[in-house]
């Protein structure tokens, strides 16, 4: 798995859990409160913090630039933070210790709708205001504001592609990543309805845990236990690298007709090799952007949005070159 370093233009903190994330930047610039919070015009020295669900995927890297740059817009400070791999038992302690420094604001993908309840609970008891970005919780009341893609929608829209790619029939199979993260189940449910109403022959989803190699193994087996497979969606970025991976590896190159979901550098040159047929691409800077965005209304005492719901795309080799802006970074 490969992990990105972000350059320096993009991140306005140190990655690392530095003490300087608190401190305020522009104090002669502060004024006595004149009524009406921020939205007078007065500037906050605002302290935020985006805590990824895995710090190497360009889905996140992409929403850190989009939040980035709204940042920097808004006068406010942003800090990066992210695990090795999407999983609560190693996203909480950088929650646990995002917190002990009191942000003003925290704006997370929680990697499990019910193991990181507790963390990002005790967070926003210490005082910080708490968005979702791409993920949820089940209990997700404690958040100001929740930024994701439609993601049932998008399912259902890789439905409807990998029909139209397999010719309308044939057999089709889910890679997803772990049962309980609330964007990839939900992709999953949109697909599998999609699917049946497209006419095609659903047999069900495996788990890769993120691990491209893992997912490679997945669809081999699968291919052995069904040669006769015509299509597979993989459900977040990893699983389709995997995925295009283990078709090519078991011989069944432009047989198996794949749609993924998220549009990375690895993914496009798939795309454009023919390994994959289509894309299902998110818009996470522009996820990004609004968590930023939602959390300082929410500091300033402004209403907030409780949902926002952002769109996909279908990007295939023939649409490509007019979809550039929908493609994921490895770096801002």
């Amino acid at each position: 798995m490969r992990h990105h370093r972000f350059k320096a233009a993009c991140v306005a903190l140190a990655v690392g859990l530095s003490a300087a994330t608190v401190a305020a930047c522009g104090g002669d610039e502060e004024e006595p409160a004149a009524g009406g919070g921020g939205a007078s015009g007065e500037k906050q020295d605002y302290s935020l913090a985006l805590i990824a669900g895995v710090k190497g995927d360009e889905f996140y890297i992409t929403m850190n630039c989009g939040a980035q740059a709204k940042a920097e817009e808004l006068g406010v400070s942003l800090e990066f933070q992210g695990p090795d791999q999407f999983d609560p038992s190693l996203q909480t302690p950088i929650v646990n210790a995002v917190a002990a420094k009191k942000p003003d604001a925290i704006l997370i993908a929680p990697t499990d709708t019910k193991a990181m309840y507790a963390p990002i609970k005790q967070a926003a008891d210490a005082g910080s205001k708490i968005v979702f970005v791409d993920t949820t919780l089940e209990q997700a009341d404690i958040a100001e504001s929740q930024i994701a893609s439609d993601n049932e929608a998008g399912g259902r829209e890789a439905a409807r592609a990998l029909a139209e790619q397999m010719g309308g029939s044939g057999k089709v199979f889910v890679v997803n990543v772990k049962p309980g993260i609330s964007t990839t189940d939900a992709r999953a449910k949109g697909f599998e309805e999609g699917a049946k109403e497209a006419g095609l022959e659903y047999l069900g989803q495996d788990f890769s845990n993120n691990e491209p190699a893992k997912a490679a193994s997945i669809i081999k087996a699968q291919l052995a236990k069904n040669p006769d497979l015509k299509g597979v969606f993989a459900t977040n970025l990893f699983s389709a690298e995997g995925t295009a991976n283990g078709v090519r590896e078991a011989g069944k190159g432009g047989d198996v007709k794949i749609v993924g979901f998220d549009a990375g550098p690895a993914q496009v040159e798939q795309l454009e090799k023919g390994d994959v047929q289509a894309l299902v691409a998110q818009k996470p800077a522009d996820i990004g952007a609004q968590g930023v965005e939602q959390a300082v209304k929410a500091l300033n005492g402004e209403p907030t949005e409780p949902e926002i719901g952002t769109e996909s795309v279908t990007i295939t080799k023939e649409n490509l070159a007019d979809s550039q802006d929908s493609l994921y970074k490895s770096s801002c």
